[in-house]
C-alpha cells in the first residue's frame, strides 16, 4: 500500500514537466514565427517595395551600362543620378540574385514604382530598349558621326576611325571624302551599346540592299559610280525642293558634265565656303579655292555636299534626256526653275531673278 502515493507523485511531476515543455515549444514556435515573419517582411520590403524616384526619372528614365562596366559601375551610376531611394537594398538584392556576376550592357528604361526585384530582373535579362535614330539634313561625315556619337556608346572619334579605315574603303569602294554616300536618310533602330564597327556594318547592309542590280545598272549606263551618283544627287537635292524637277535638273548637270563644262552649281559654292547662311552667291564666294567649288573646278566634287535621299537618288538615276544646259530660279518665289538651252536665254532668266532678289533686299 505505501507505493501508491509515490506513483501518484511521479505522475503529477511528469504531467507538470510535460506541460512546461509544451509551453516552451509553443513559445519557441511563436518566437520562430515572429522571427520568420519579421525576416519575410524585411525581405519583402527590400525586394518588392517601390524603390525608384519618379522625380529623378523625368529628365532621363534610362540607365546606360557600357560594355566594360562592372557591377560597381552600375551601382555608382544609380547612386550619382539619385534614381533609387535606397541604394543599399538594391545592392543587397542584386548580389543575392547574383546580378553582380552577370552585368549585361545596354540602355534600360526605369519606370515609376519599380522595385529592386523589377530592376534587377530587367538589368539581368538584357532586355534593353532600342534607340530610333532619324537622319536628315546632314552635310558632312563629321556632322553625321557627331550626331550618332551623342546617341550611342560608340563616340564620334571611334566612328570616324572606322569610316576612315582601309577595310571600309575596300569593302564599299568608297574613300574618306565620299564616305557619307554610304548613309541613306531614314529612321533606324540600334541598341545603345552598338560598337562603331557593328554600326557601320549595319548601315552598310542598308546601303548594299538599296544598290541592287537594277540601280547599279542604271548608274553604269550613266557612266557614273554609286558614289558619283550620290554626289550628283546631293547637288540636285540642294538645288530644288520640288521632286518633279529633280530628273530635269539632273539632266542639266549630266549634259554639262558630259560636255566637259563646269557644273557651276551654287550649292557647291555654299559648301566650299562653309557658310550655310548664304542666300545669294556673289563674286566673293566664287573665289574660294576648294575642290567643292564647281565654278572653279570642272567635274563632280570629291564627295556629297548633303545627305541625298533615296527618292532623289532614284530621280537622278532616271534623269531626263533633254537639251537644257542652264537653269535659274523663277522670280515668282514658287521654288521652281526656268530651264534654258542657250546661254543667252539663261541670261534673260537670270536677270529677271536677280531683279527680284534686289527688290527683296537679298
Amino acid at each position: 500500500m505505501p507505493s501508491k502515493p509515490k506513483s501518484a507523485a511521479r505522475k503529477k511531476r511528469k504531467s507538470s514537466s510535460g506541460g512546461a515543455l509544451k509551453k516552451t515549444l509553443i513559445a519557441l514556435a511563436v518566437v520562430l514565427a515572429l522571427s520568420l515573419g519579421a525576416a519575410s517582411w524585411y525581405f519583402y520590403q527590400k525586394a518588392f517595395r517601390s524603390n525608384t524616384l519618379s522625380e529623378a526619372l523625368l529628365d532621363d528614365p534610362f540607365v546606360y551600362i557600357r560594355n566594360a562596366d562592372t557591377f560597381d559601375d552600375v551601382v555608382a551610376q544609380l547612386k550619382s543620378r539619385g534614381l533609387l531611394r535606397d541604394i543599399e537594398s538594391f545592392r543587397w538584392l542584386a548580389e543575392f540574385l547574383e546580378y553582380d556576376k552577370q552585368v549585361r550592357p545596354g540602355r534600360y528604361r526605369l519606370s515609376k514604382g519599380m522595385s529592386n526585384k523589377d530592376l534587377v530582373l530587367l538589368l539581368r535579362s538584357g532586355r534593353q530598349e532600342p534607340l530610333r535614330i532619324t537622319y536628315r539634313s546632314i552635310r558632312t561625315l563629321e556632322e553625321f558621326c557627331g550626331k550618332t556619337g551623342a546617341l550611342l556608346e560608340a563616340d564620334s572619334a571611334s566612328l570616324m576611325e572606322v569610316f576612315s579605315s582601309a577595310d571600309f574603303f575596300d569593302k564599299y569602294g568608297l574613300n574618306r571624302r565620299n564616305a557619307l554616300s554610304l548613309i541613306l536618310p531614314d529612321t533606324y533602330e540600334f541598341y545603345w551599346n552598338t560598337g562603331a564597327d557593328d554600326f557601320v556594318d549595319k548601315m552598310g547592309q542598308y546601303y548594299l540592299k538599296f544598290w541592287n542590280e537594277e540601280r547599279k545598272a542604271l548608274a553604269a549606263s550613266m557612266g557614273l559610280s554609286r558614289a558619283e551618283v550620290a554626289v550628283l544627287t546631293s547637288i540636285v537635292q540642294q538645288e530644288s525642293s520640288k521632286p518633279d524637277e529633280w530628273p530635269v535638273i539632273a539632266g542639266v548637270y549630266l549634259n554639262r558634265y558630259r560636255k566637259g563644262m563646269k557644273l557651276q552649281a551654287d550649292p557647291t559654292v555654299v559648301f566650299a565656303n562653309n557658310d550655310f547662311s548664304i542666300r545669294r552667291v556673289r563674286a566673293k564666294h566664287l573665289s574660294v579655292d576648294s575642290p567643292y567649288n564647281t565654278y572653279k573646278y570642272a567635274g563632280l566634287p570629291p564627295g556629297p555636299i548633303y545627305l541625298p535621299s533615296k527618292a532623289c537618288l532614284d530621280a537622278v538615276l532616271r534623269a531626263d534626256s533633254h537639251s537644257y544646259f542652264y537653269f535659274c530660279a523663277r522670280p515668282d518665289g514658287s521654288g521652281y526653275h526656268d530651264f534654258a538651252k542657250t546661254f543667252e536665254e539663261h541670261l534673260r532668266n537670270a536677270r529677271q531673278y536677280q531683279k527680284r532678289l534686289n527688290e527683296r533686299g537679298i
